[in-house]
């Protein structure tokens, strides 16, 4: 076994989870199991593989900045529920 007990207890209290002794052993057996197979990949020969971060290569897909004119205040502030001078008027929020 790659895992022990008193492994998955330290793991247990450090996620602070009460475990029963079944649930010790379960867990001991189940995370032997992953390491085991997880331990397979050693056997690849990745000598000749780049590493990478992603499988696909990424691009950004963000679309280039465009000078627009804005909208005139006045067209804006004609929609405006409440306005004061050139602003919108909304409730206070802060006291």
């Amino acid at each position: 076994m790659k895992i022990t007990i008193n492994e998955v207890e330290y793991v247990a209290k450090l996620a602070r989870l009460k475990l029963s002794d079944e649930e010790k052993t379960l867990f001991t057996q189940q995370l032997d199991s992953i390491l085991l197979y997880i331990d397979k990949l050693n056997e690849l020969d990745t000598a000749n593989i780049p590493p990478t971060s992603h499988v696909l290569p990424l691009e950004n897909v963000m679309r280039a900045d465009e000078v627009k004119p804005s909208y005139p205040p006045e067209e804006v502030l004609a929609i405006a529920p409440e306005r004061e001078d050139t602003f919108f008027a909304v409730p206070r929020v802060i006291e």
